[in-house]
C-alpha cells in the first residue's frame, strides 16, 4: 500500500486510461519489457544502498532492544516506547527492505500472493505503529513536564498502550491486506538478456473502483501521517514553552545549580532527542507520501507513471527505510545511557554484567579533585538512570549514594573483571 501505483505497476502500460484491455488483435498489442528495470551500474548502486541501511537497521535496532531489555534501570516508560519503535523498525528491515529491493530491480513481481499481502501489511502496520508510538511518547512527555502533578504512566500501562497501538495499526491496514493481490497481464511479457520471455505478474491493490483507492490513500495520509504529526508538533511546542518558562527565572548562575535546574536540563535533553526522532520520521516519509498522492491525484501519463515507478519510488522507499536505520544513531548521539548500553552490548560475551550483587565499583577522575569521600543526592532521571516513571522500573528511590572522586557508584554491578576492558559502571556526579 505504501509504494504501489493505483494500477498494476509495469503491467499498466498497454492498457487504456480506464484500465481495460484494447479490443484489437491481441497479437498486435503485446508489450515487451526488459527483465531488469535498471542498467548494471544503477542496479549495483541500489543494492549497495539498500544493503547498507539493512545492516544498520538490524544491528542498531537489535542493540536498542538488547540495551532496554538487559538493563533494568533502562526500563522506563519512554524507553519501553522506544523499544516498540525498534521492534517495528526491525520488522521493516526483515520483511520489507529485501522484498522492496528485488521488486524495484525486476520489472514484474517475482514473489507469490502471500508475500505480496504480507509485505504490504507488515510495512503499513510498522509505519502506523511507529507514528502512533511517537504520539504516545509525546503524550507521556507532555503529562510529565506540562502537568507534573498528575499520575504518571506506569510501565504496565505503557505495555497495554503498545498492544492497543498494534491493534489499531492492524485495523487500519486491513483494507490493504484484503485488496493486495498478484495478477498476470496477458499482453505484457518480460525479456531477459538471452531473449527469453517470461509472463509479467504484478502485486497491486485491486480496488473495485479507482476512486476507492484514492479515498483510502487520503484516509491513510490523514490518519497515520498528517494528523498524528500535527498533534506531536502541538505537544512538543507546549513542552518547549514549559521548559523555557522553568529555566527563565534563573539568576546569576545560582538557580542553574539547583536540582530543579538540573532536572529541567535533563528533561530538555530527552525532549530534544525525541523531537529529532519525530522530525526525522516526518522528513523521511514525506517524499513517499507525496508520490502516492501524486499517482492517485496527478493524472500522470503512461511515460510519467513509468518514470515515477522505476526511479522515484525506489529512492522514496530507500529514504523511508533509512528512517528505520537512523533512529538508533539518534539515540546513541543524544542519550548517554544508550551509548553505554551499546558499548556494553559488544562486550557482553566477554564481560557479562551480573546484577544483584552488593559490590560497588568506582572510577578515578583524572583531575584528582574531590579526593574525600562525600555524599550526593540522586534523583530519578528521564532517560535511563533511576526513572521517574515509577517504582516498577526497578531503580532505587531518590536518596544519598556514596561519592568518590566526583563519581557516584552504581549499586548492584560487579567490578571490572581481569582481562576485560573498563565498563562504564559509574556516573559523573556533576552530570546527574
Amino acid at each position: 500500500v505504501l509504494g504501489k501505483p493505483s494500477q498494476p505497476p509495469n503491467a499498466s502500460w498497454p492498457r487504456s486510461q480506464n484500465g481495460s484491455s484494447a479490443e484489437a488483435d491481441p497479437a498486435a498489442n503485446l508489450t515487451f519489457s526488459s527483465y531488469y528495470q535498471h542498467s548494471s551500474p544503477v542496479a549495483a548502486m541500489f543494492i549497495v544502498a539498500y544493503v547498507l541501511i539493512f545492516l544498520l537497521c538490524m544491528v542498531g535496532n537489535a542493540l536498542v532492544c538488547f540495551t532496554v531489555l538487559k538493563n533494568r534501570h533502562m526500563r522506563t516508560v519512554t524507553n519501553v516506547f522506544i523499544l516498540n519503535l525498534a521492534v517495528s523498525d526491525l520488522l521493516v528491515g526483515i520483511f520489507c527492505m529485501p522484498i522492496t529491493l528485488v521488486d524495484n530491480l525486476i520489472t514484474g513481481w517475482p514473489f507469490d500472493n502471500t508475500t505480496c499481502k504480507m509485505s504490504g501489511l507488515v510495512q503499513g502496520m510498522s509505519v502506523s505503529a511507529s507514528v502512533f508510538t511517537l504520539v504516545a511518547i509525546a503524550m507521556e512527555r507532555f503529562r510529565c513536564i506540562v502537568h507534573p502533578f498528575r499520575e504518571k504512566l506506569t510501565v504496565q500501562q505503557a505495555l497495554v498502550t503498545i498492544v492497543v497501538i498494534w491493534a489499531l495499526a492492524l485495523l487500519i491496514m486491513c483494507p490493504s491486506a484484503v485488496t493486495l493481490t498478484v495478477t498476470r497481464d496477458e499482453h505484457h511479457f518480460m525479456v531477459d538478456a538471452h531473449n527469453r520471455t517470461y509472463p509479467l505478474y504484478s502485486c497491486w491493490e485491486a480496488w473495485p473502483a479507482q476512486g476507492m483507492r484514492r479515498v483510502y490513500t487520503t484516509v491513510l495520509f490523514s490518519h497515520i501521517y498528517l494528523a498524528p504529526l500535527a498533534l506531536i508538533v502541538v505537544m512538543y511546542a507546549c513542552i518547549a514553552r514549559k521548559l523555557f518558562k522553568a529555566s527563565g527565572p534563573a539568576r546569576a548562575g545560582e538557580e542553574a545549580t539547583t536540582e530543579g535546574g538540573r532536572a529541567s536540563r535533563r528533561r530538555a535533553r530527552v525532549v530534544h532527542m525525541l523531537v529529532m526522532v519525530a522530525l526525522f520520521f516526518t522528513l523521511s516519509w514525506l517524499p513517499l507520501w507525496a508520490l502516492l498522492l501524486l499517482v492517485d491525484y496527478g493524472q500522470l501519463s503512461e511515460p510519467q507513471l513509468h518514470l515515477v515507478t522505476v526511479y522515484a519510488f525506489p529512492l522514496a522507499h530507500w529514504l523511508a527505510f533509512f528512517n528505520s536505520s537512523a533512529n538508533p544513531v539518534i539515540y546513541g548521539y543524544f542519550n548517554e545511557n544508550f551509548r553505554r548500553g551499546f558499548q556494553a552490548a559488544f562486550r557482553a560475551q566477554l564481560c557479562p554484567l551480573q546484577w544483584g550483587s552488593h559490590k560497588e565499583a568506582y572510577s578515578e577522575r583524572p583531575s584528582g579533585l574531590l579526593r574525600r569521600r562525600a555524599l550526593t543526592d540522586v534523583h530519578r532521571s528521564d532517560s535511563g538512570l533511576p526513572s521517574e516513571s515509577g517504582p516498577s522500573s526497578g531503580a532505587r528511590r531518590p536518596g544519598r549514594l556514596p561519592l568518590r572522586n566526583g563519581r557516584v557508584a552504581h549499586h548492584g554491578l560487579t567490578p571490572e573483571r581481569p582481562g576485560c576492558s573498563p565498563m562504564p559502571l559509574t556516573t559523573p556526579a556533576w552530570d546527574l
